[in-house]
């Protein structure tokens, strides 16, 4: 970072996957915020995932992020290990590329967004670095008034009091001077160590987000609120605040209080007439004499600063600003005082409204009295006001917005005020604009960071479930209080209620019960966000209904739970919601619903945001319906290859456990089967396909079907495999060998078991004895799907009381620990330690065995049957 010293430093690898990306975006915002750096976070983390993405993606490499913090900003440093890539330089005049291209972003970004930025290489890697600076944040502005004659200074009643109270860093008062107890009647020994805010009376004007903590954490503030006084009434008060440390370093806030009809005491600078001019014969600067110094930084702070000195210029009771949208056909509320302001910020009012000489917004208008136009000023609609002066804001000539006083006495204003409102009006213009910018600036790139990770998000799933959810919780409460989503099954189904957020969860259950009570939204396929007022409407007929049934019974509202929340659930519901069609592959597969609390409003540029995370959720929906669908039908045709379920074979115990490898699978290549033949005898299978997945579990079918068809025809177990043989081959291109354990079975009155087996390359039967003896049941034979002539023999076994006949297939036999195998002298080993188990616990004993054998899962298929020959029970006597 050049010269600045190094404050902090923070460094992370990042692997190259494509999970990365994300991980490491969070790492720099984690660290910028930890920092303290929140001006630079959004363009940090989207020139970080641009690089990142270069890196990890492009590259192939692992990517070394290196976070370096100094007075001036940060610095980022992204480097990967793939030196011998071009990189254009700054000075080369090469095209960085397309913005739309989905590789070489990065330094396009960098160009676009970073104070300073480069490419260094060494040895064995290459690194691209960016450097953010922090802007300007003046901790105070110190300003004087002009010298002015002795008739011009503020009048004040005889003795000008001015209360001293200090504020300690954790809120308490620890000072109170004999000004502060006479203006408000408490001694400095009752207020000692409270709480300031336990007397403060704060104004919560809609606009500002500032409370009396916050303001008490800055450097420096000026305003108006009120000071509960020793009688228990608010004495409305001006304030200036100053934060200071002292020599330990704590800090604590001096508030210089005065009453607020003495403010020109405190109030800086002097409003004097612009004419006016100071000591050192300068001009006074217009903006500053009307809007105060230091100026809000933000454009919300601008605003409220804006209409309450307009309001105090024309002595007025009310003030409202409004800013007009991109195609100047509207006007969206900012900012007001003294008005109902939390259910009209961001309402929108038309610029050609009312009728008459001063119906256009874009020409100063005086109305004397608002009961003879009715609706010329739809803001000031059911607000007690009657004159209102309104004059436009311009910048190069263009309408950017409107600034409005009201007063409740008709006849109030004339074109002298509209004049020197319209004065006022010009010299903020241009920087209510330019904060204009810069907060739309801010929002498009805050906006670009939160689609990045937003897709990112969803396409890190396929599961419906998990895409309603991270739908729901990217829009709550980001970019609303509420939200909803609607899905659409097919074109002849109605939309279903699938998802409710609220970010308020004792909210939920409410919200979700009211919505399920009214038909849903249309599913209008024209793209963009309309306005949908059923819920509103809903909640408040429930509200009103539920009241009347509580008054009539005189029964309290407070008392009652339910009363409680169909009130809560009314308001939730009651400010603007909007409706947005999500739209994959020309259809329309649902709706996002989003919605405010009790008469707020939508800003257009979070409207926009929503639709394009609405394209973005749709197509992540429909791609993870499609995947359920497809999964529900490979499931569907893989269960029926499956055995319907095991006979009950007397005085014969089977178990049969299978694990098919691969997500998602539930047949792979191996088989097993268990199934009557004729009376009295009972064909058994174990098998396995040359593979894994869908291509092995055609075989698989093939095979168990054509056994039981072949079976029961009457062939003999030779005669069944080599006819299967036959059909095996007959699939030409798509045959796969196959290995196979076919076997007939004939329980006998003496309680013993016949057995004639066929090994058709398949691991070999073994047959466990009572006295813990393991040995096979069969001799090898050819497997099956490899040669045309197969001459096969069946071999007897019988299976005396107590024996157990198991049969695996190699995903068994062929576990692996790297260089180790459990192969058939480990599978007997475990098997003899089975004697006296039933064919249940044989079979989960050695599955059990097999998981332990490795740590990695199964990359194999793998089938356990086994059978046991019970032994008699002793007769009762």
């Amino acid at each position: 970072m050049g010269s600045a010293v190094i404050t902090a430093r923070a460094a992370a690898t990042f692997e190259p996957v494509g999970r990365s990306v994300a991980t490491a975006r969070a790492f720099v915002r984690d660290t910028l915020q930890g920092w303290g750096y929140n001006d630079v976070v959004d363009d940090a983390v989207v020139l970080t995932s641009e690089l990142v993405t270069n890196a990890v993606i492009h590259a192939g490499t692992a990517a070394d992020v290196l976070c370096l913090r100094s007075a001036e900003g940060v610095r980022v440093e992204v480097a990967d290990h793939y030196p011998e890539r071009e990189v254009p330089l700054q000075s080369s005049g090469i095209d960085f590329g397309s913005p739309d291209r989905e590789n070489g972003r990065g330094l396009l970004l960098c160009a676009a967004l970073a104070s300073r930025w480069g490419v260094e290489y060494s040895p064995t890697r290459k690194h691209v670095w960016f450097q953010l600076d922090l802007p300007d944040r003046p901790v105070g502005i110190r300003s004087a008034g002009p010298v002015l004659p002795t008739s011009l200074l503020p009048v004040t009643d005889q003795r000008v009091r001015v209360a001293v109270v200090q504020i300690d860093s954790t809120g308490a008062i620890s000072a109170w001077n004999e000004d502060a107890a006479h203006v408000f009647g408490h001694t400095a020994e009752q207020v000692a160590g409270k709480q300031f805010t336990d007397f403060v009376a704060w104004p919560h004007t809609p606009g500002t987000s500032t409370g009396i903590a916050d303001a008490l954490q800055l450097s420096r503030w000026e305003g108006s609120y009120g000071i509960r006084g020793a009688d228990g009434r608010t004495i409305p008060v001006y304030a200036s605040h100053l934060r200071v440390r002292d020599n330990d370093g704590d800090p604590s806030t001096v508030c210089l209080l005065v009453r607020d009809d003495e403010r020109a005491v405190l109030q800086s600078p002097v409003r004097a007439p612009v004419s006016d001019v100071s000591s050192d014969n300068r001009t006074a600067d217009p903006f500053e004499v009307f809007i105060g110094s230091p100026a809000p930084d933000d454009l919300d702070g601008l605003l409220q600063r804006t209409v309450e000195r307009a309001r105090d210029m024309l002595d007025a009771d009310a003030a409202f600003l409004l800013l007009a949208t991109d195609d100047e056909t509207e006007l969206e509320v900012r900012a007001t005082t003294g008005l109902p302001s939390a259910r009209q910020r961001f309402a929108r009012v038309p610029v050609e409204a009312g009728t008459g000489r001063y119906g256009s917004a874009r020409m100063p208008a005086v109305h004397e009295d608002l009961t003879a136009v009715p609706g010329a000023v739809p803001l000031l609609t059911d607000t007690g006001m009657r004159s209102v002066v309104t004059v436009p804001l311009k910048v190069e000539g263009r309408l950017t917005g409107s600034l409005g006083v009201a007063a409740e006495n008709a006849g109030r204003y004339s074109n002298e005020e509209a004049l020197r409102l319209q004065f006022a009006a010009d010299r903020i213009a241009l920087a209510v604009e330019s904060a204009r910018l810069g907060e739309l600036e801010r929002l498009r790139r805050g906006s670009l960071s939160f689609l990045v990770e937003a897709s990112d998000l969803l396409a890190g799933t396929l599961d419906r479930d998990q895409t309603l959810a991270l739908m729901a919780q990217m829009t709550v409460p980001t970019l609303a209080t509420w939200c909803a989503v609607y899905t659409i099954a097919d074109q002849s189904s109605d939309p279903y209620l699938s998802y409710v957020l609220h970010e308020d969860e004792d909210l939920i259950d409410g919200l979700k019960a009211l919505l399920s009570k009214i038909s849903p939204p249309d599913p209008v396929p024209t793209p963009g966000a309309r306005v949908w007022s059923a819920p509103a409407e809903a909640g408040h007929r429930a509200a009103v209904s539920t009241s009347t049934r509580a008054l009539a019974a005189d029964a309290p509202l407070s008392m009652s739970t339910a009363t409680r929340t169909t009130l809560a659930t009314a308001q939730a519901v009651g400010g603007e919601t909007v409706v947005l069609p999500l739209v994959a592959r020309n259809r329309v597969i649902g709706m996002l619903t989003l919605g405010k609390p009790s008469d707020d409003h939508f800003r257009q540029e979070i409207l926009e945001l929503a639709e394009d995370l609405s394209r973005r959720a749709a197509l992540a929906l429909d791609n993870a319906r499609l995947y359920s669908e497809r999964m529900a039908i490979s499931q569907s045709l893989q269960r029926s290859l499956l055995p319907p379920g095991l006979p009950d074979v007397p005085n014969v115990e089977i178990e049969v456990i299978y694990r098919a490898a691969g997500e998602g699978n539930e047949v792979g290549g191996d088989f097993y089967d268990v199934f009557p033949i004729s009376d009295g005898a009972y064909g058994f299978a174990i098998g396995d396909v040359c593979g894994t997945g869908p291509e092995a579990a055609a075989v698989t079918g093939l095979a168990r079907h054509a056994l039981r068809l072949l079976a029961r025809e009457g062939f003999g177990g030779p005669a069944v495999l080599e006819r299967l043989n036959a059909a095996i081959l007959d699939e030409g291109a798509r045959s796969r060998f196959l290995t196979l354990l076919y076997g007939e079975l004939w329980p006998r009155e003496d309680g013993s078991a016949l057995l004639k087996v066929v090994c058709a390359g398949h691991p070999l039967p073994l047959r466990l004895r009572q006295d813990g003896s393991v040995v096979p049941a069969a001799e090898p034979q050819p497997l099956l799907g490899v040669i045309d002539d197969l001459e096969l023999y069946a071999e007897e076994v019988v299976l005396d009381p107590g024996d157990v006949l198991l049969c695996v297939t190699d995903g068994i036999t062929e576990r692996r620990e790297g260089s180790r195998m459990l192969g058939d002298d480990g599978l007997a080993e475990v098997l003899s330690t089975c004697t006296g188990l039933t064919a249940g616990a044989v079979a989960a004993r050695i599955l059990r065995a097999v998981e332990r054998f490795a740590a990695e899962p199964a990359s194999d298929d793998m089938a356990i049957l086994a059978m046991r020959i019970p032994e008699p029970q002793p007769q009762q006597s």
